[in-house]
This record gives C-alpha cells, sequence and structure tokens, in this order.
C-alpha cells in the first residue's frame, strides 16, 4: 500500500474525515472515531486503540524518523512524538505506519486546514477503530477511586471531568446512560487525551450500581437534599463519587443505593455549579483524605 497525497479538500476521504467529525450516527456505522494531535495520538495508541487512516501534513509536523519495531509492535516510546511542539521533534515515517495496516495520506497545509479543528495540533489528524468500553474491561485497584456520571449531555463537561479524574488519579469514569458518545471530538479534545488515559466505560444505572456493590464501592450520591457536607464524609476507603445532571441532578434510583449523601456548600444566591467543577471538588478532597 502506498501513501496517498491530497491536495484538495474534495477529496472523498476528506469528507469522510469530515462526516466522522461532525455526526455521531457516522461514527457508529464507520465503526471510526477521530483524533487530532500529537499527545492525544499518542494516548490513544499507547490504550491500545488502532488507527485505521492517519492525516500527516509533513510541513507542519517535524522531520526526522519514527522507530518501526516500536510503532509497529503499537506500543511508543517516550519520544516517539517528540517534544509535542509544532516543528520540533520527529516527524512522521509513513513506512513505519503503513507496516501496522495503517492507510497513510500526507495532506497539504490547505486540506490540513480544512481538516483540523483547532489551531496547534503539531499536523496530525487520524481515524481511530472504534472500541466498545464496558464494565468488564475496567481493572480495580487495591483501594479504588471511581467517577460516576449520570445522564451527561454536553461533551465538553465530560471531558473536563475526565481531565480531574486523571489528575487525581481516579482508577475509572463510568458514563450511565450517556446522551454522547465517548468518542465525540469535543469530549476527547476537552479531555487533552484524558478519554484514553483513564479507565473509561458507558452502563446503565442499574449495571453500575450492582457492580459497584459487589466489587465494595461504598457510593456517594451529590445531592443537596438530605445530605452533608462533602469534606465530613470519609473516602479513604474504596468510593464512587455519584454525580447527576445540572438541570436535575440525579435520578432516585441513584439516591437510594446510596451509603451517603454528600453536598457542596453553596453560599450565594445559585443553588448548583458546573458539573465539572463539582466532579473536581470531590475528587481533590478523597485525593486529599487518602493522601494527607
Amino acid at each position: 500500500m502506498r501513501v496517498e497525497e491530497i491536495t484538495s479538500g474534495q477529496n472523498p476521504k476528506v469528507k469522510e474525515l469530515l462526516a466522522l467529525q461532525e455526526k455521531s450516527r457516522e461514527r457508529a456505522e464507520r465503526s471510526l472515531f477521530v483524533v487530532e494531535g500529537r499527545r492525544e495520538f499518542r494516548q490513544c495508541l499507547e490504550a491500545g486503540f488502532i488507527p485505521d487512516t492517519v492525516f500527516i501534513c509533513p510541513d507542519i509536523f517535524g522531520s526526522g524518523k519514527f522507530n518501526h519495531d516500536t510503532f509497529g509492535g503499537g506500543k511508543l516510546s517516550p519520544d516517539t512524538f517528540g517534544s509535542g511542539e509544532a516543528g520540533k521533534g520527529p516527524a512522521f515515517d509513513p513506512e513505519g505506519l503503513l507496516k501496522t495496516g495503517c492507510k497513510v495520506c500526507m495532506v497539504s497545509k490547505e486540506v490540513y486546514a480544512k481538516i483540523a479543528y483547532r489551531g496547534g495540533t503539531e499536523g496530525i489528524v487520524a481515524e481511530i477503530r472504534y472500541r466498545e468500553r464496558t464494565l468488564k474491561d475496567i481493572v480495580l485497584g487495591e483501594n479504588p477511586l471511581v467517577m460516576v456520571l449520570e445522564s451527561v449531555e454536553k461533551p465538553g463537561n465530560l471531558g473536563a471531568v475526565l481531565r480531574s479524574a486523571d489528575a487525581a488519579g481516579a482508577d475509572a469514569v463510568v458514563v450511565c446512560d450517556p446522551r454522547t458518545d465517548l468518542y465525540n471530538p469535543n469530549l476527547i479534545r476537552a479531555s487533552l487525551g484524558a478519554i484514553f488515559s483513564r479507565q473509561v466505560a458507558a452502563a446503565s444505572s442499574e449495571e453500575t450500581i450492582a457492580w459497584l456493590k459487589a466489587n465494595g464501592i461504598r457510593i456517594l450520591t451529590a445531592q443537596l437534599q438530605d445530605s452533608v457536607l462533602y469534606y465530613d464524609t470519609p473516602m479513604q476507603g474504596p468510593t464512587a463519587l455519584v454525580m447527576g445532571t445540572e438541570s436535575t441532578g440525579l435520578t432516585n434510583l441513584w439516591r437510594d443505593a446510596a451509603d451517603a449523601h454528600i453536598r457542596i456548600p453553596m453560599l450565594g444566591s445559585l443553588d448548583s455549579l458546573n458539573v465539572s467543577v463539582s466532579a473536581a471538588i470531590l475528587l481533590f478532597e478523597a485525593l486529599r483524605q487518602r493522601h494527607p
């Protein structure tokens, strides 16, 4: 298979890529999603995902070569993608990717400007093969910390929660009854690749509650009613922090399943924080208690 050069934004492969970025149905039907940027692409590969097609703008990506054996084995060395800064570090070596069965397209600056959602993404966009992520795939540590989100709609919020979960060292993030697919480009961008660096699963609330109880994980639901302050609640042991949507909060299913109800104090006229902000507060309280 040879490397294809693309200089027109009307190329069918470019149109297919744009459709994947814009339409959830397209991603589901083709079992592909889009990753943009060196860091995100590296994390995606390190998590075991398989690239289907990689679009590279050589003028932006840099100069140098990949390690063929490292890349072909599905594992990356820390320096494979250089410093992460545009124009620096190793460049794209198409032969290394071709050996993995991945299709390679070299694109002009004009085409890259059309397919790249944001500036400064170092000249790489890739179509990645879809993979289901379920509860059975999660490997828990001895003292797990799990973030659970019920029916969160906005991809940006979910991505921000994933960044906080990564920073706090949470074992996993479970998205219950999701209203956005896990490979929405806005979610991947907002997470800065944490969608790949953390264990993430999608499941129903019923399945997740049963899974948490089977693993001896205490369920703490964030809610205003019938609750105690979050910093007065022990989180040193196996813990699941559960949050709902900003508009309706958690369903009664979770409230009834909870071992404790917790709240963040609100001293102003508003009664709620952005879900990603609330998640960060609770995650880092758990971290504080576990590592005083």
